[in-house]
């Protein structure tokens, strides 16, 4: 069936099945958006808000949803949801309509101030939107400025209606006579500002910025039939972009108006409206070429040759390595400088404070469009701090790190990003390194990000956030723990990274300067340049003694998905091999063992200061047992022991120091060849408890861990894996199995899909499994369960075992908020929260769903999270599903659903179930089957009702739209009460309205 997630076997959730998953909800998100399109066309507009919702909760990082919620969100009054959304996405891409809108929410949530910066921003750096002059007139009242103005792409000034006249000062020089209307001097476009003043003041959008008015999205890549690609200008999307392609002499070759669209460009930017262009090779002459925009710059992908990429063989020749290490050359650190001027000047002040006033530091500054950075490096300069190359255009990553390279001919050279910050002993390292082997060509350290020589790196797991950039500090902190774990030690790899690369001088000059003829703004200029000196005999290793921190991924702009891909095609095409080798290499991980080094260096630095530890076993596989794990954690930090987390990890186990921050060690290991080195790293982190919650995935029991570190444990009951080896009580039918004997559990077991493993007869196997279970709880120092009806299926399991109970949250003291007051829908609205798979009543739900559409009731259910097949439950008429939430988001979700109850249909005994506590927090009485912890604390609390198992679907759809129709019309409930379990419908109470005020009230519990 479309939609339909396949349910991965019982186990661990392997990178695969969450592949899977993701595939799914990339399909569900783009279905979802399809359905807003649809609405939005139809001028249903609340439904194509609801429609972005869940598309947006499919697909959180997508700005293809996310600028469509927004709008919607604004359109629906939620001027603040709106607002952060624009926020992010501004922050992300300079796009008009974002900083416009976001304008505008931002004046609707009552941000006057942060409305006035935001049209500011929108004016200074973008042509003015048409639509948008009443906003913008009334923002510039707001901000006491005399009108507001804005520049055209092609230079036409364009000033408010009622602006006064007006004196426009280009670089301070006027022009004379200027109104609206008036296109400005050709001068402009070299030009830093552009002042609009009126009375000696600065309409709103004035200063202008010429840079950001010009510039242009596009690409250009060669092929055999010449050149071909993209562009448009992000300020004024109307406006069709004019290139200009001149030769390496800058001679002028044509000028090309590029004016049809081009659909299937690849630009990042929201809302991109590129246009596409070609030129044949017969057009145009041999040799390198520039594409260039009004203002001069190369389109990225440029410059480029016409002429097809040669091969490998035809490449130019390097010369092989030395018999026996040359005579240190001496380092110099060569730091390509473009933009975020904060990142640089801190780049270069970690530099200079490491390495000391010997070394020399070449800026090559690549035009940069930032004044202010301009400035310090000319200040710098003048010093002697640095020697300052400048580019009076763009040329690209790959022409200024030749550039300087060529400065310091005969030096090593380290090739240093200017988003890295360094730390005392780097350099020394590296060059160390450099010089152990004849052969060794470059070295490259280890960093947060930095694809192979990341830590953590390959070996971290699926679903890991990336690593953030440290602050100098952490640097520090870690470029000492390296050091301290791996100096001097060497690591051959495929390819270094440009990151941080330490070209060695004789290597540099046997093999050669970086292709930039043939990769333009950067991307793949180092690997071809490791390839080319592997081809004769060089060497690349790590050098994981050495830690440098790197921010990343902020180059190559809205283009660049499509040069990384274009640029790997001309490496696939030079070195066809490098992909499988690299493949190969991060298989292997040969850096495994010296990225643990580095683990257990930070491990043992940040356990000082804590005297007790607890280890807290559990799987991976999130949900309510990860919400526990972690409100322990918490509590024995508050009690002064270090909460130290054992969870599986491919072919092992992790640890995670539960006490520390972002950048906490998290060392692996693999089981069971290294259980004596978890063992030993266990003792001396001080751990003299152990609570067991969950060993799905792991390759070690609880007495054997226990035994080894010679501590008591506890055990942690989630879930019925202890005795029903398919976890839930649930049979093959999707129904609960009612708890039979031996014989019917190993019925049960015959369909396979469980932890049951082995050869053998079943009812043998189901034996051993249960037994092994026995012995590990029965040596356990305590046993917990979060409810009495948990326990007491514990003890029935295991006759003799003491389970004590312990609740997982103070459910009378989850005080809902203030409920919005319900729509004017005439339907009764079912709330049913939490992610509703087969255990969880999907069965149920859908049941219910297509009952309520056969029999034309007034009832309709809304997901406040997922299910296993969305489609199938929304093709009904009946269901929304709105997607999956984040767990603090969850209560006011629901509480903005407006519905008039919750259901909750599970059909197995729950353990505890946090989505219960959600729906009260939401003010939502929540009726339930009368299984497990669900029944129990639904009958100690008297908020909402307990329905027998089983109870026919009409049954169900007849109670649950009497008791919304008693909440809907009430506003004011009835005392609370003990709720007993309740059977057919005809012992529902007589609603009783004569008490009930018309004046809409909060719903009472």
């Amino acid at each position: 069936m479309a939609g339909h997630r396949v349910q991965p076997a019982r186990g661990r959730v392997t990178p695969q099945d969450r592949a899977a998953w993701q595939v799914w909800a990339d399909a569900q998100a783009q279905s979802a958006f399809r359905r807003a399109r649809e609405s939005e066309d139809a001028a249903d507009h609340g439904s194509a808000w609801a429609w972005y919702e869940r598309a947006h909760r499919l697909a959180p990082d997508s700005v293809v949803v996310a600028f469509p919620l927004a709008m919607a969100r604004l359109r629906g009054g939620d001027g603040a949801g709106a607002a952060q959304l624009l926020r992010t996405l501004t922050g992300r891409f300079d796009f008009r309509e974002g900083w416009v809108a976001l304008a505008a929410a931002l004046l609707m949530a009552g941000e006057e101030t942060a409305a006035i910066a935001a049209a500011q921003h929108a004016l200074s750096h973008h042509a003015p939107p048409d639509d948008m002059q009443p906003l913008l007139a009334r923002l510039a009242a707001r901000a006491g400025r005399p009108g507001w103005c804005g520049l055209s792409v092609s230079g036409r000034l364009c000033l408010g209606a009622g602006a006064p006249a007006v004196t426009v000062l280009i670089d301070g020089r006027p022009v004379p006579g200027a109104e609206d209307g008036t296109v400005l001097p050709a001068r402009w476009r070299r030009a830093r500002r552009v002042e609009v003043l009126a009375g000696g003041a600065n309409l709103l959008g004035s200063p202008l910025d010429p840079a950001a008015l010009q510039r242009i999205d596009g690409l250009v890549e060669a092929g055999p039939d010449g050149l071909s690609g993209w562009a448009w200008h992000p300020s004024d999307p109307d406006q069709a972009p004019v290139l200009h392609i001149r030769d390496a002499r800058g001679r002028m070759i044509r000028r090309v108006l590029v004016a049809d669209p081009a659909p299937g460009a690849e630009s990042t930017l929201p809302l991109a409206r590129p246009r596409r262009f070609a030129l044949a090779t017969a057009d145009l002459p041999p040799g390198p070429l520039h594409v260039l925009g009004p203002d001069g710059s190369d389109l990225t992908g440029s410059p480029l040759t016409v002429r097809p990429v040669m091969s490998s063989d035809e490449a130019q020749s390097a010369g092989p390595p030395p018999l026996e290490p040359p005579r240190r050359a001496g380092p110099a650190i060569v730091i390509p400088v473009h933009g975020d001027g904060a990142a640089t000047l801190a780049c270069l002040d970690s530099v200079r404070a490491s390495v000391g006033d010997a070394v020399a530091v070449i800026v090559v500054d690549d035009a940069t469009p930032d004044p202010v950075l301009a400035a310090e490096l000319d200040r710098r300069a003048r010093e002697g701090a640095i020697r300052l190359i400048r580019h009076t255009r763009r040329l690209g990553f790959p022409q200024s790190a030749n550039d300087g390279m060529r400065a310091v001919a005969e030096h090593d050279v380290v090739l240093l990003n200017s988003d890295t910050l360094v730390a005392g002993g780097w350099l020394e390292e590296l060059a160390d390194i450099a010089y152990g082997a004849p052969d060794i060509g470059t070295v490259t350290p280890l960093s947060n990000r930095a694809s192979l020589f990341s830590w953590p790196g390959p070996d971290a797991l699926p679903g890991d956030a990336p690593a953030p950039m440290p602050d100098l500090a952490t640097v520090q902190h870690l470029m000492a723990a390296a050091r301290a774990a791996n100096r001097g030690q060497a690591v051959d790899v495929p390819t270094g990274h440009g990151f941080c690369l330490f070209i060695r001088h004789d290597c540099l000059a046997a093999t050669g300067p970086f292709r930039a003829d043939l990769f333009a703004q950067g991307y793949g200029e180092e690997n071809e340049f490791c390839r080319r000196a592997a081809m004769v005999g060089w060497r690349h290793v790590a050098a994981p003694g050495a830690f440098v921190g790197h921010a990343g991924a902020a180059s190559f702009g809205a283009a660049r998905p499509a040069l990384l891909r274009r640029n790997l095609a001309i490496m696939d095409r030079l070195h066809p091999d490098y992909g499988a080798l690299v493949a190969a290499h991060a298989v292997v991980d040969p850096l495994f063992d010296a990225r643990r080094r580095l683990d257990l260096v930070c491990w043992r630095r940040g356990g000082a200061g804590w005297r007790h530890a607890v280890l807290l076993v559990t799987h991976d596989q999130g949900g309510g047992v990860e919400r526990v794990v972690r409100d322990r954690a918490r509590m024995w930090r508050a009690r002064g022991v270090r909460p130290v987390v054992l969870r599986p990890a491919p072919d092992g186990c992790r640890l995670e120091d539960a006490a520390g921050g972002d950048w906490s060690a998290s060392p692996r290991f693999h089981l069971p060849a290294d259980l004596d080195l978890l063992l030993a790293v266990l003792r001396t982190s001080g751990v003299d408890r152990l609570e067991w919650h969950h060993g799905l995935g792991l390759g070690i029991d609880a007495p054997t861990l226990a035994a080894g570190l010679g501590v008591p444990y506890s055990v942690h009951v989630h879930d019925y894996v202890w005795f029903c080896p398919r976890v839930a009580l649930v049979d093959p039918s999707g129904q609960y199995c009612g708890e039979p004997g031996p014989a019917g559990c190993a019925a049960c077991l015959h369909a396979g899909d469980s932890l049951l493993k082995g050869a053998g007869p079943v009812l043998g196997r189901l034996s051993a499994y249960r037994a092994r279970s026995n012995a590990v709880l029965r040596g356990a120092g305590a046993v917990m369960a979060p409810s009495a009806d948990t326990a007491r299926r514990m003890e029935r399991a295991f006759p003799g075992l003491a389970v004590g109970v312990a609740a997982l949250a103070d459910d009378a003291a989850a005080a809902p908020p203030a409920v919005a007051a319900r729509g004017s829908a005439a339907r009764i609205r079912v709330a049913v929260p939490g992610a509703i798979g087969v255990e969880k009543g999907y069965r149920v739900l859908l049941e219910a769903a297509q009952d309520a559409a056969a029999r034309g009731l007034d009832l309709e259910f809304i997901v406040v999270g997922h299910t296993p097949d969305d489609d199938a439950l929304m093709a009904t008429g009946r269901v929304f599903v709105t997607g999956p939430y984040a767990e603090g988001d969850g209560a006011a979700l629901l509480a903005a659903q407006r519905a008039d109850l919750a259901f909750l249909p599970s059909i197995w005994p729950e353990t505890w179930c946090f989505a219960l506590g959600l729906a009260w927090q939401a003010g939502l009485d929540a009726v339930v089957f009368d299984l497990g912890a669900m029944a129990e604390r639904v009958r100690r609390t008297g908020r909402g009702a307990v329905l027998p198992p089983g109870l026919p679907i009409h049954e169900l759809n007849t109670f649950l739209l009497s008791y919304g129709q008693i909440g809907a019309a009430s506003t004011c409930r009835r005392e609370k009460r003990e709720i007993p379990t309740l059977h057919p419908v005809d012992y529902l109470p007589v609603q009783d309205t004569a008490s009930c005020s018309p004046t809409p009230r909060r719903k009472a519990r």
